[in-house]
């Protein structure tokens, strides 16, 4: 061979290396998230959901990708959209945005590995055997959206003690809460000596008739319970407390953040973080069964001292000086 020709076959084979290098690659693993709310409304927390997942060595688009499938607060999307992403065989399916999520992936699959964040019981849920020991596929946050339902009634209570009726919105269709909701906030309301009105939406329609009946049994204030269908409609609740003056407490900080007048609940970024990072972990090898179950515990009590101008209301300074943030 002469010594031009050698090295042209040389220089190719060189040449050649790094596509041979990539080829035999591993395929950069797929995670399935699933939602029960909307995508623009839940951007910050997916953002602590990715630096969960940076916490545990990955990142989108760099050593993992990420298949976003989004239910609009419409539950009855989420058997469907759950069966798609099982079938597409991605490595992991994240649920979050409560239990209508958890529950659609686990009637999708009893072998993909699922993360979920829920706002109750996982246990009585039947997601898991226990808290410790999680067993079967499932493992995740327990973000207790629901629990301080009667806490919410009770701020608001104090800032509006002479309110002749509270009007309360909760939704039907979350799943396995509802009925324990509207419990909780009639113990709470009987105790406190504080009337309620009840009134339910699961739809668009509904929350707009709901609307009406709140506003035609002359509600002086609104307790807008623990679901993800309100949280895609957080603008709109929000508007229609402001449009009929409505003191009104929220479950979580964004809604205080846009314009609400109170919030009181847990800090939800934290709960998504940590799913990003069991979601890592089990990219590494971990097993769902043995991630035992956290519990986010860290409330926080958010006033729009703004808002509360707006609504010509004297927050009371025993108030203020409980609230973790005041919003100015």
């Amino acid at each position: 061979m002469r010594r031009r020709e050698f090295l042209t076959f040389a220089g190719g084979l060189t040449a050649s290396w790094p596509l041979a290098t990539r080829a035999q690659q591993p395929p950069m693993p797929v995670v399935g998230y699933l939602s029960s709310r909307s995508q623009n409304e839940t951007a910050a927390l997916v953002a602590a959901f990715r630096k969960g997942l940076g916490e545990a060595g990955y990142v989108e688009g760099q050593n993992v990708a990420i298949e976003y499938r989004w239910a609009e607060g419409q539950y009855d999307r989420l058997p469907a959209l759950a069966a798609d992403l099982a079938r597409r065989g991605v490595a992991i399916l994240v649920t979050t945005g409560g239990e209508p999520s958890a529950l659609a992936a686990k009637a999708a699959t009893s072998t993909i590995p699922i993360v979920f964040t829920v706002g109750g019981d996982p246990v009585k849920l039947g997601l898991v055997e226990s808290f410790n020991h999680p067993g079967g596929n499932s493992t995740g946050v327990s973000v207790l959206t629901t629990a301080p339902e009667a806490k919410r009634l009770g701020l608001l209570h104090e800032l509006v003690p002479h309110a002749k009726v509270v009007g309360v919105l909760i939704d039907p269709n979350y799943t396995q809460q509802a009925e324990a909701q509207a419990r909780e906030l009639r113990d709470a309301a009987r105790t406190i000596g504080q009337p309620i009105s009840i009134v339910y939406a699961k739809s668009d329609a509904e929350l707009e008739s709901a609307f009406e009946s709140l506003v035609r049994e002359h509600a002086e204030a609104l307790l807008v319970s623990a679901a993800p269908f309100f949280d895609t409609r957080r603008d709109r609740i929000i508007a229609f407390a402001a449009e009929h003056r409505l003191p009104a407490v929220y479950q979580f900080r964004e809604y205080a953040a846009g314009g609400g007048l109170m919030s009181y609940g847990v800090n939800l970024q934290e709960g998504y973080r940590q799913v990003g990072n069991y979601t890592g972990q089990i990219l590494k090898g971990a097993k769902p069964a043995e991630l035992p179950i956290v519990q986010s515990i860290r409330f926080e009590f958010v006033i729009n001292l703004k808002t509360a101008k707006t609504l010509g209301l004297e927050v009371p300074a025993m108030l203020l000086a409980r609230a973790d943030e005041v919003i100015e």
